[in-house]
């Protein structure tokens, strides 16, 4: 194929890209070139609209040993142990084929992690679907459940926790959001930085084949009425083959012959190739001929830009690859000498005893494109007036029957009981709780995770629900009794050509940014999706943060669940009574304007390590955060958990019933406490001028409201399970 400037926009690039391209090179380059070109300067890639803003994240912390820039990003959990986490995104392959993209989003986040030396012990995911109504919804959630579940169940790993919302701006794009943990010690993490000369290079894993290709650059554009026609860009993943491969690399880890090691993910070969080219000032010579195919006359090509699953390229030792190959031969799967580092710092590509590509590194990877885009920058709303007369016509359980039974409220049973959660056996807090919860085999540490977003709050506002998404990563956490130690990122955006778009992003960063900085919550890898969009109507600004925290001792962790009988509940933070965007006020009242919940810094901070100090002394029976739907969700929540009721009272606030019970307000938690230890626990809180209100008293099995109102358990479990249950069933 003769290439030329209408082919380049083919492959998705500008005009001025391509004319970049010639310059750079100083020649045409011939198809294969070009397609190289196309998958390392896509967005997906390179970053090209959002490295300038993500520089501006904090990423360093003592417990940090590796930041963004890896495939994935590493802290330090003490006595040599580390652990290694990522999220990334897998949104257009799961709407085009939900099954298969969703899979496949898993696969491609293990894979992250073990390259990096480390065993995966637990999965996550954050998933987002259009309107209950959509006629799409129902099959998109079934087909995503079942490839999270059957991919992540084949390997055995855990799926300990996760986050389901539903929204109609994902109408036409849903997000499906992967995350891994993994556990390493810290003497045996692996990197993809190439080094030395004439090393071999060698492809581990399954054959390739022409599934996936332009993947990468399918995922930096806009859906359109063609959407059927991109099925053949989605890949296809087989998690028994991985399991194998993770097997045969920590063998092969367990040695000394490894330089360095990277997957292939989004653009397969030619990505795994250039990063590590890049990262070790070196050039790459392959030869194609030598890559397993499992299709016959595959071109260069298809062979470069196909991401076929469950692969490795590596870098070995002089002398080490018959050790090597023993060990994949062993595990029954592909091993191939396909190529050597060279000090050409050009990726040579040979095949059939031609040079069928010749690029320096340095034009794919340090001469990419980087877009300074034009934002605008969003205003605050202005509140909402609602009217008190409004407030006093509503009945109480009527309007928690709503809020417990909404689709972004109601349980998801039905969804992390197709997970299994327990395989491994270390899983010592499953999904429902606000975080999962993993023991570090062998030893009394564990680790806590959640994934959380709030598009409404960043759509409202992006620069507060940027903060905002973080101080709930914070608060799930130390719900659990886990010492927050860093995140991870995912962040969904429509398009950045759109300054309205660019705007949500830009500013969801600065306040991702200034939370992370104030709480010591450092940001250690991530991702960027762009484009999530269908025919110009974007998603609402969704970025899902993956928090990871420490419990030094297992035996202190805490669950949501109320315990006892004349046991205390305490609100931690002050209720201000801010309705604006909350579930009650776009639910009950159909109000869509209006701020989000304002985000107090240090309150977060201030409120959340008192409540760890109270955790550690032992004083804490039960904890859950205050988030969505406000107080009396969340302790509607602790009662279905522990199978309990509580007499509620409201305080002697200016704020009525209403806004004290469905308000948002942020920075508080829920904690079960004895009457014996109230004095004490009320000193601390006190002496670190912590706000709490007495909440009320545990009994055996009914939700009193002040006196007037009462539910029993029973009720509250049928108005929070059944709703996806019946609409799954339909």
């Amino acid at each position: 194929m003769t290439v030329n400037e209408q082919v380049a926009v083919d492959h998705g690039l500008k005009k001025d890209e391509y004319k970049k391209i010639c310059e750079l090179l100083e020649r045409i380059p011939n198809i294969t070139e070009l397609g190289i070109f196309s998958a390392m300067w896509n967005e997906h890639c390179s970053y090209k609209s959002s490295r300038l803003h993500l520089k501006k994240l904090p990423t360093k912390g003592k417990q940090v040993i590796q930041g963004p820039g890896e495939n994935a990003g590493v802290i330090d959990i003490g006595d040599n142990d580390a652990i290694v986490f990522k999220i990334e995104s897998h949104n257009h392959p799961s709407f085009i084929e939900p099954y298969q993209g969703a899979a496949t989003g898993v696969g491609g986040i293990m894979r992250d992690v073990f390259t990096m030396g480390a065993r995966p012990i637990a999965n996550l995911n954050s998933i987002h679907f259009g309107s209950p109504q959509h006629k799409k919804t129902k099959n998109l959630l079934r087909g995503v459940v079942h490839g999270i579940g059957g991919y992540g169940n084949c390997m055995g790993v855990p799926t300990i926790a996760g986050q389901t919302s539903f929204d109609s701006s994902y109408n036409g794009n849903i997000l499906v959001n992967a995350m891994t943990l993994g556990l390493v010690k810290q003497d045996k993490i692996f990197y993809s930085k190439a080094a030395g000369l004439n090393k071999p290079v060698i492809y581990v894993g399954s054959k390739t084949g022409r599934d996936g290709i332009h993947g990468a650059s399918m995922a930096s554009a806009s859906f359109d009425e063609k959407i059927e026609e991109k099925k053949p860009t989605v890949q296809v993943g087989d998690p028994f083959t991985e399991k194998l491969l993770l097997e045969a690399c920590l063998e092969l880890m367990a040695g000394n012959s490894i330089i360095a090691i990277q997957d292939m993910g989004a653009a397969g070969l030619t990505s795994s190739s250039i990063e590590m080219a890049s990262k070790g000032n070196l050039g790459i010579e392959i030869n194609l001929n030598k890559v397993p195919c499992r299709e016959s006359k595959m071109t260069p090509y298809e062979i470069m830009l196909s991401e076929s699953q469950e692969r490795m390229l590596i870098v070995l030792e002089n002398g080490k690859e018959d050790e090597a190959k023993k060990i994949f031969d062993k595990w029954n799967l592909d091993f191939a000498v396909i190529g050597k580092t060279t000090k050409s710092k050009n990726i040579e590509l040979f095949f059939d005893n031609e040079k069928v590509a010749n690029i320096p590194v340095n034009t794919l990877v340090e001469n990419s494109p980087i877009y300074d885009r034009k934002w605008k920058k969003a205003k605050i709303p202005k509140k909402n007036k609602i009217k008190k007369d409004d407030l006093k016509n509503l009945k109480i359980k009527d309007v928690l029957q709503k809020i417990l039974s909404n689709p972004n409220i109601c349980s998801k049973e039905w969804i992390w009981q197709q997970y299994d959660h327990t395989v491994m056996g270390d899983t010592i807090q499953k999904p429902g709780g606000d975080s999962g919860v993993v023991k570090v085999h062998g030893t009394e540490k564990a680790v806590a995770a959640s994934v959380d977003s709030s598009a409404v709050y960043c759509w409202a506002h992006p620069l507060t629900g940027g903060k905002q998404v973080v101080c709930e990563s914070f608060r799930n956490l130390i719900s659990v009794g886990a010492k927050p130690l860093a995140i991870t990122n995912c962040l969904n955006f429509g398009s950045p050509e759109n300054e309205e778009n660019m705007g949500e992003f830009v500013e969801c960063v600065q306040g991702i940014g200034e939370a992370c900085d104030y709480l010591k919550f450092p940001v250690v890898s991530g991702n960027v999706s762009f484009y999530n969009q269908t025919k110009e109507v974007g998603i609402k600004p969704t970025p899902s943060i993956g928090g990871v925290g420490l419990i030094k001792d297992y035996k202190k962790m805490i669950t949501m669940d109320l315990k006892n009988i004349d046991n205390r509940v305490l609100v931690i933070g002050k209720t201000e009574g801010h309705l604006d965007q909350s579930l009650f006020a776009r639910n009950i009242l159909d109000e869509k304007n209006g701020p989000p919940p304002e985000v107090n810094l240090f309150n977060e901070k201030n409120n959340g390590e008192t409540l760890l100090k109270l955790i550690d002394e032992g004083l804490i029976k039960s904890a859950h955060d205050v988030s969505l739907g406000g107080i009396i969700t969340a302790i509607s929540k602790m009662c279905i958990k522990g199978n309990k009721g509580i007499k509620l009272k409201k305080p002697k606030y200016l704020i009525n019933e209403i806004e004290y019970f469905f308000s948002e307000d942020q920075g508080r938690y829920l904690v079960e406490i004895t009457d014996k230890d109230y004095k004490k626990v009320a000193d601390i809180l006190n002496k670190n001028a912590v706000h709490f209100d007495d909440l009320g008293i545990i009994n055996e099995k009914i939700l009193y409201i002040n006196d007037k109102t009462k539910v029993t358990i029973d009720e509250l479990k049928t108005f929070n399970t059944s709703w996806l249950l019946d609409y799954m069933s339909k």
